[in-house]
C-alpha cells in the first residue's frame, strides 16, 4: 500500500510542478529562465517517480504508463483553465510520454541493469524532455497573445504580462536545460532505484 500511495503523491506533485507549462507567466522577460527551471524541475519529477516505479514491477513500459498517469492529472487540473475561460487550446501536450520511453527502453535494452538504468536513462530523458518541452510550447495557442486576450485580474502588477525585451540572459534554453537535466536526472533515477530498499 505505502508503495502505491507514492506513486500516486510523487504523480500529484508531478502535475502540481507543470500545471503552468505553456502559462503565459514563461512569456515575460523571465520566460526562458523559467522555461529551464521548469524543464528541469519536470525532467526530475518525472525520473523519480517512473523509476520508482519501473523497479518496483520490474516491467518495462511502466515508466511510460507513469508519464500517462502524469499528463492525465495535468489534463484534469487544467480543466480549471477552461473555466476561467482559457480557450481549448491552450493546454500541455504530453511531452513526458517520449522521455518515459526512452527510460523504458533503456531498462529494457539493458536487461533490467539498474545501473545501466541509472546512468543511460538518467540521461536519455534529462536530454530529451526539454527539447519535448519546446514542442509542447510550439503546439499551444500563443501565449502571449492569448494571455492579454485572457488577463487574469488577481495577479499582482510584477506578474503582469510584457512584451519580451530583445536579447535573452540563456543563448539556448533547450540546450541550458538538456545539460543540466541530464546531470541532475542521473542522481534522480538512482533515488527513484533507492526508494524501492526502504
Amino acid at each position: 500500500c505505502t508503495h502505491y500511495l507514492f506513486i500516486v503523491v510523487v504523480a500529484v506533485n508531478s502535475t502540481l510542478l507543470t500545471i503552468n507549462a505553456g502559462d503565459y507567466i514563461f512569456y515575460t522577460d523571465w520566460a526562458w529562465t523559467s522555461y529551464t527551471v521548469f524543464s528541469i524541475s519536470q525532467t526530475l519529477m518525472l525520473v523519480v517517480g517512473a523509476t520508482y516505479y519501473l523497479t518496483f514491477t520490474g516491467v518495462p513500459g511502466t515508466a511510460t504508463y507513469y508519464a500517462l498517469i502524469m499528463t492525465v492529472y495535468t489534463w484534469v487540473a487544467k480543466g480549471a483553465w477552461f473555466a476561467l475561460g482559457y480557450p481549448y487550446d491552450f493546454i500541455v501536450t504530453p511531452v513526458w510520454l517520449p522521455s518515459a520511453m526512452l527510460l523504458d527502453l533503456a531498462y529494457w535494452a539493458t536487461k533490467k541493469n539498474k545501473h545501466s538504468l541509472i546512468l543511460f536513462g538518467g540521461v536519455l530523458v534529462g536530454m530529451s524532455l526539454p527539447l519535448f518541452n519546446m514542442v509542447n510550447l510550439i503546439t499551444v495557442a500563443d501565449p502571449l497573445e492569448t494571455a492579454f486576450k485572457y488577463p487574469r485580474p488577481t495577479l499582482p502588477p510584477y506578474m503582469t504580462p510584457i512584451e519580451p525585451q530583445v536579447g535573452k540572459f540563456y543563448n539556448s534554453p533547450v540546450a541550458l536545460g538538456a545539460g543540466a537535466g541530464a546531470v541532475l536526472s542521473v542522481t534522480f533515477v538512482a533515488l527513484g532505484c533507492k526508494l524501492n530498499t526502504w
